[in-house]
């Protein structure tokens, strides 16, 4: 079952807020760690069988004896343990998300073949709470997601969004602190290393999902004899010269996949929510109401901004494309703002969560990469983006905070090979906004001969035990399960 909470929560980003050695692993061979305390997990919610811990790691791996940081970890061990095979860590997308409940929440997900296997593992990410945590100050209006992912005025200037993305990192430089600097992908991989010689595994099992799929993948090239299981879950773009800027500008492509799934909804009869009397007709309708909201703005209370114009008209839509379940928040407001109302703000997250999430994002896509600071790079990608896909207006290739960022990259980006153990399977959806199937292509390319695809016939961002179908789902159990693979990429129908 999704999860009720889920449109919501979207709806409300919308309007509220973003290689090791190839011999066997010798247990000589792991560093060092404490064994972890494990005890009762705060707050409530959670299967009484789960349990939480916290992992020290250096916050500067340049410098590892210098100050540590803790990670919050979590975990519900295999219920079958004569079947236990090791430890199944649940990588969470983002960067900003945690998994740290997902041993409790998406874990009852997981068939009993996969449970009786593993112990779940989850964890918070470097920077994000419970974990030891980032802020940067942000004012609450670069709190909304137009900000942070932001989109271009309605005539395709981008001097708003780099004059945001000058005043969000000074906050950032302003009242980061030393942790920021040192919040990455590679570094988030070192964190799962040293969880996997805490939990005295010498290979990991893991499931990552969309951004955790990168995270997924880096792992398996810096340390790709520790490896076991990996399923990499709707899959990023690996392209090391871009990395997120890849990922944003994905969006074109994954909105042109997905619209017109949106649209055959919108416009089926018996619908209660229908916008148009064919799918023919719902994108010229949805593109007029845009232009109409940016001419024309309609006040939101509530919601922040708190008026809906047409890049949160956008947002909306690219949110609500995430998961066939949301196609009603979009077209409800949709029909509400051709009336010239809007319905209610969705609740948002509390603002000490959208900070701390703010800038656990734009640390880790920052840091990862240097982004081109230039005005005139980003006008000329808009003015192209706007012409080829005006659904998402130009936002997929616009300046965000990370075009204005005060630090340079730690180290290079990770460039994906093939070199190492064939142990990863891919599931991707064909139709996925966040993470459309052209990246996922690319990502199986640069694994080559370690890696087998399932592409599934089917909508939404997360496909196994989610918006997948039951194909696609028995290929991930089944590898999970039994280590066995489809023989070559698979298509499920």
């Amino acid at each position: 079952m999704k999860q009720p909470t889920k449109s919501l929560l979207r709806i409300a980003v919308a309007s509220g807020i973003v290689f090791g050695a190839l011999a066997p692993l010798t247990a000589s061979a792991a560093p060092a760690a404490p064994a972890l305390k494990w005890g009762k997990c705060a707050g409530g919610g959670v299967d009484p069988r789960q349990q939480c811990a916290v992992l020290d790691v250096p916050m500067d791996y340049a410098d590892p004896g210098g100050p540590s940081i803790g990670i919050a970890v979590s975990r519900i061990v295999s219920e079958k343990p004569a079947a236990r095979r090791g430890a199944l860590f649940l990588i969470p997308g983002g960067p900003g998300g945690s998994s740290l409940d997902d041993p409790s929440g998406k874990g009852r997900k997981l068939p009993q073949e996969v449970r009786d296997a593993y112990d779940l593992i989850g964890f918070a990410p470097r920077g994000l709470a419970p974990s030891t945590s980032v802020d940067c100050g942000l004012e609450r209006r670069d709190l909304s997601l137009t900000a942070s992912r932001p989109w271009p005025a309605a005539d395709g200037s981008v001097d708003a969004n780099m004059a945001t993305a000058r005043r969000m990192a000074e906050a950032c430089e302003r009242n980061g602190g030393e942790l920021l600097r040192h919040l990455s992908t590679r570094n988030e991989a070192r964190d799962l290393d040293r969880l996997r010689a805490a939990l005295g595994e010498r290979r990991i099992s893991a499931w990552g999902v969309s951004y955790g799929t990168y995270v997924g993948a880096v792992y398996a090239e810096m340390f790709p004899g520790r490896t076991d299981r990996f399923v990499l879950d709707s899959n990023d773009d690996p392209d090391p010269t871009r990395v997120a800027r890849a990922w944003l500008a994905g969006h074109e492509q994954g909105v042109e996949d997905t619209f017109p799934e949106f649209a055959e909804w919108a416009a089926a009869p018996g619908n209660p929510y229908r916008v148009a009397a064919t799918a023919a007709e719902v994108r010229p309708r949805f593109l007029a109401l845009a232009a109409r909201l940016d001419r024309e703005p309609l006040p939101w209370p509530g919601a922040n901004p708190a008026e809906l114009n047409g890049n949160m008209l956008r947002q909306a839509m690219l949110s609500s494309l995430y998961d066939p379940d949301d196609f009603p928040a979009l077209a409800q407001l949709m029909l509400a703002a051709e009336k010239g109302t809007v319905p209610p703000a969705p609740a948002s997250p509390p603002d000490a969560v959208l900070q701390n999430v703010s800038a656990v994002g734009a640390g880790t896509l920052c840091n990862d990469v240097a982004w081109p600071t230039s005005t005139a790079v980003y006008r000329k990608g808009v003015e192209e983006s706007r012409a080829k896909f005006p659904l998402t207006a130009g936002m997929p290739r616009n300046a965000m905070v990370c075009a204005a960022w005060p630090y340079p990259p730690e180290e290079p980006p990770t460039v994906i090979t093939d070199r190492g153990p064939s142990t990863v399977l891919l599931v991707q959806n064909e139709r996925d906004v966040a993470t459309p199937v052209g990246g996922a292509l690319k990502l199986r390319e640069a694994l080559g001969r370690r890696a087998v695809m399932v592409t599934v016939n089917s909508t939404g961002h997360d496909a196994y035990l989610d918006n997948g179908n039951a194909c696609g789902d028995a290929a991930v159990t089944r590898f999970l399960a039994t280590g066995k693979r489809p023989a070559a990429d698979l298509y499920c129908r």
